[in-house]
């Protein structure tokens, strides 16, 4: 049974939501993957606080036209599963990371910064850190210095404990 009026105005007006808070949209086609297989890549695309959703394509260029993902719309043929995200690799690593253990779900397209992003591009865009793995290199190295001076003063006050104790 389709969807009435209302129901697809509201389901325009909730991702029309998600796109316009949105940097990335990440689409693969998902023909044959098992309903158990779904329910993890949701509870993972959950966890990185990813909108992911299997909706009528129509509604979705309805939601994305006149937007930066706009472009996308040519490439929103057959059965998709769509990635919304805030965080600009979220979205690309959560479904490039399923797709590489299920041959079923097959990355299509993105659109990341107004650009329409091919297969490789969105692959390219999983693959780099997200902002918490770089957060947290960057942390390491900025903490680095500051052990390592640590421990010199604390060698230097042990060094001197040990010739006044001399």
């Amino acid at each position: 049974m389709g969807l009435n009026l209302d129901d697809k105005k509201a389901v325009v007006a909730e991702v029309s939501a998600q796109v316009a808070n949105a940097q990335t949209i990440a689409v693969a086609e998902y023909r044959g993957i098992e309903v158990g297989d779904l329910t993890v890549l949701r509870a993972k695309a959950r966890e990185s606080g990813v909108y992911l959703r299997v909706l009528k394509n129509t509604l979705v260029r309805r939601a994305i036209a006149e937007t930066q993902f706009a472009g996308l719309s040519d490439q929103l043929v057959g059965p998709l599963i769509y990635g919304i995200s805030e965080d600009p690799v979220a979205a690309a690593k959560v479904l490039n990371d399923f797709a590489k253990g299920n041959d079923k779900l097959v990355l299509k397209a993105g659109s990341y910064a107004g650009k329409t992003l091919d297969k490789a591009a969105v692959q390219a865009l999983a693959s780099i850190p997200s902002r918490e793995e770089l957060l947290a290199k960057l942390l390491g190295v900025m903490q680095a210095p500051v052990t390592g001076f640590a421990c010199t003063l604390a060698a230097l006050a042990k060094k001197r404990e040990e010739e006044a104790a001399a």
